[in-house]
């Protein structure tokens, strides 16, 4: 256990989501430690991106990785954060933390997907208490008194969660705390969700948020630019408003989501986002990857969709006028009718004018699969790698 009256907090992150979290919070640390933990120390705060943290899905690469450099951390808590899903037995890993190195890693998927800030910082001070406290239920008692104390007077800095906690939906999905009794080496404490099942639904949302599916929606504006002009073009013809009178709420249904469908169809195509079997990704691992980056732009589109439709809507009541459309289609319209034939227009235009258009910036997209950025910063880890040899 450290001595000194002055800790430091050294927070190593992959890039990209976990680098732009923890960018959120780092203000706040100091003094939370300080509460949560110990008051009697001054708690200092480092922030460092490191590719290995999101380059592999093995928990113990990434602490060996780390131990090899934990001379350079004398006196400092290291805490990695990592967007990837991380499993042990088959079950969703939340956290690890070895005291005697003082070491911990936390999986951002694991804690879902809100409120994923308030999750994260309850985290680290847990994790940290583990560390500068023990793994002993004596301890972890004090840390539940403090939370409590907290509570009682007012405070809701981290809302009474901790890793373990069992209100709201984590009753549903509860984390269990295990301290390795088979000689495992350097584990002192694992935080895991015992229930593959209930693992696997608590750990998709979360990985869809850390691809940041909003994100993505600048890259559809050329799309949105050609299905519009298309769908525009259509809409002076009176054969789209006919069928928007005939057609009942359930086709249009179909219609929209048959449309969404084919253009997340399209785009896992063009792009070539779908994870093929490969020997350093098991099935698993694979199935949840390919799940996350179709729920992932399944959001995207959905809100291109959405978008295009207020477009149509706007466009709808510009360019045709009630009476046009009682002579054309029925002499019982109203302007209820224009909400119709705006959402026809739109699943057409998105199925005619979408599918086969390139998008704009096909880095974002592919930036919004784990494969292709565990790919990316396994590249640069090895030109890192090579600087470092050049320079030795």
């Amino acid at each position: 256990m450290l001595s000194s009256s002055n800790k430091k907090i050294k927070i190593i992150t992959a890039p990209g989501f976990a680098d732009d979290v923890i960018n959120e919070m780092k203000s706040d640390l100091p003094s939370l430690l300080e509460y949560y933990v110990d008051e009697t120390v001054n708690w200092e705060f480092e922030h460092e991106t490191d590719p290995l943290t999101g380059s592999t899905e093995n928990a113990r690469e990434i602490l060996e990785a780390i131990l090899e450099n934990a001379q350079e951390y004398d006196n400092t808590f290291l805490i990695c954060l990592t967007d990837l899903p991380l499993f042990h037995n088959s079950n969703v890993v939340v956290a690890e933390a070895y005291e005697k190195k003082n070491i911990a890693l936390l999986s951002l998927p694991a804690l879902g997907s809100t409120p994923m800030i308030k999750r994260i910082r309850a985290s680290i001070i847990q994790l940290v208490n583990e560390m500068y406290r023990g793994v002993t239920d004596e301890d972890q008692q004090k840390l539940r008194d403090k939370i409590e104390e907290a509570a009682k007077d007012g405070l809701r800095i981290v809302n009474g969660y901790i890793l373990v906690s069992k209100k709201g939906l984590e009753r549903f999905s509860p984390v269990r705390r295990e301290t390795p009794q088979n000689g495992e080496e350097n584990i002192d404490v694992r935080f895991t969700i015992p229930s593959r099942y209930l693992g696997g639904l608590r750990i998709l949302p979360g990985m869809v948020r850390a691809n940041r599916p909003c994100r993505m929606f600048p890259s559809f504006i050329k799309v949105m630019v050609v299905a519009f002009t298309t769908g525009t073009y259509a809409l002076i013809f009176p054969t789209s408003w006919m069928l928007a009178n005939e057609y009942e709420t359930w086709r249009m249904i179909i219609l929209s989501f048959v449309s969404i469908i084919a253009m997340i169809t399209w785009i896992i195509v063009a792009h070539k986002l779908w994870e093929s079997p490969r020997v350093e990704t098991n099935n698993l691992k694979r199935m949840l990857y390919n799940i996350t980056t179709a729920c992932t732009l399944m959001i995207s589109v959905t809100l291109f969709y959405l978008n295009l439709y207020l477009l149509f809507l706007i466009a709808v009541f510009l360019f045709i006028p009630i009476g046009m459309l009682e002579s054309q289609v029925s002499s019982n319209v109203s302007y209820s009718d224009y909400f119709y034939i705006a959402w026809i227009i739109t699943s057409f235009a998105t199925i005619i004018g979408a599918l086969g258009s390139a998008l704009e910036s096909e880095e974002t997209i592919l930036s919004a699969t784990y494969g292709y950025r565990q790919k990316q910063r396994y590249e640069q880890l090895k030109r890192k790698e090579e600087e470092k040899k050049q320079q030795s």
